[in-house]
Formats: C-alpha cells, structure tokens, sequence
C-alpha cells in the first residue's frame, strides 16, 4: 500500500471536493432566496463557510473511504458522497412550480461555472514559469474539473429528489408530475442500484467525457 499516494490524492482531492459541494448548496439557498423563500438563509445555509453544508459522513467519511479503498485495490482513487441539502421550502416560493426550476438548476449551474474556474486553475499553473506550484496546481485543476462535472452530471439526472428530478417536476405538466414527484422516496434506492449495476456509468460517463472535453479545448489543455 503506497500510503504516500494515497495522502496526496486525499490532499489534492480536499479543496476541490469542499468547494464543489459548498458552492453547489450555497447556490440553491441563494437562488430559492431571491425567489422568495428564506428557509435556508434563516438556517444559515446560504453561506460559502463549508461546515454549514459538510455531512460528517457523505462529505467527509465516505469519499475518504472509498478514494483508499479504490486506490488500494483498483490503482485508481473513485469519489462519492453527498453533502446536507439545502432546505427548500417550494411552498414560499412565489411561483412555486416555475420557480423550482431555477432552484435546482443553481447548484449543477454553480458546478459547470466551477469546472471552468479549475480549468483556469490549470491554464495559470501552465503560462506561469515552472516552480513547486505547478505540479498541484495542475493536478488539483483537473481533480477540480472532473469532481464538479461528475457532480453536475448525476444531479442533473431526471430522477427525484436530485437537481434533475426537480427541473422535470418543474417543466412537466401538473397531472404527470404529481405522480413523477411520487418516486422520490425511491430515488437515491434507484440510484443506488444503477451504480452497482454499472448501468449510471453507461449514462453519465460519456456525457462528462464530452463536457469536459468542450471545457479543455476552450482553454487549449490536454488533460
């Protein structure tokens, strides 16, 4: 077991996995304020501090394990976890089901705008004159642009209660979303299985590669 390796990914992993997730709940608190509901802000959560949005364990003990696990058997670090959702009350909303489609898509919007943001990261890392922060910077930047384009990615799935679930209960019409927004007690269960049955990498991994792809070229990098 290479245990330097492994605190090195855990390292370089760090900000980028915080930031993501803060920013990502910090804009659906942001977004469902200025729509007119204060939930979140009145709890605090509209806040870029990453202890108000950190989940003990999706957010922290969760990606650790996995990240060594992988990396120990596989050679390769594999990250998932959650953070603590932002309250949204859609009730306080005032138009609650167009709104709702702003609320959910900040926090992928807030992802897409980070994955640029590390791929400038590197883009710096590159022009600058080589010193010890080349090296970090460029592998940060890029754990940064895929960190924030996998978590775009599977929010943005139309299954209930991620992001995308709640853009399709948002554009669908009453009747049929009513009976969508029933499926959120099963959602994360559902997710679950198409994780292990490798059926959600058949769905998302293609879209990330493409996206990521398009980010690369605008900056002229080659990760």
């Amino acid at each position: 077991m290479d245990i330097d390796s492994i605190v090195q990914g855990i390292t370089i992993y760090a900000i980028p996995v915080i930031l993501a997730i803060t920013l990502h709940e910090a804009a659906h608190g942001y977004v469902a304020r200025y729509f007119g509901d204060f939930t979140a802000f009145n709890q605090g959560r509209v806040s870029l501090n990453p202890t108000k949005h950190i989940d003990p364990v999706g957010t922290i003990l969760v990606p650790a394990t996995l990240f060594i696990v992988s990396k120990i058997t596989m050679g390769a670090g594999f990250l998932f976890g959650w953070a603590k959702p932002v309250p949204v009350n859609f009730a306080n909303l005032r138009h609650p089901k167009q709104d709702m489609l702003w609320v959910a898509v900040a926090g992928p919007g807030a992802n897409l705008v980070m994955a640029f943001f590390w791929a400038l990261v590197m883009k710096i890392a590159i022009v600058l004159p080589v010193s010890d922060l080349t090296g970090p910077m460029l592998l940060m930047g890029r754990a940064g642009i895929e960190i924030n384009l996998i978590l775009m990615v599977l929010n943005l799935l139309p299954l209930p209660p991620l992001d995308g679930g709640r853009m399709a209960v948002s554009l669908l019409p009453h009747g049929i979303a009513y009976h969508f927004a029933r499926i959120e007690p099963y959602g994360f269960m559902i997710l679950l299985v198409l994780l292990i049955s490798g059926v959600l990498g058949v769905i998302v991994l293609p879209l990330i590669t493409f996206i990521k792809l398009m980010i690369v070229s605008f900056f002229g990098l080659y990760v």
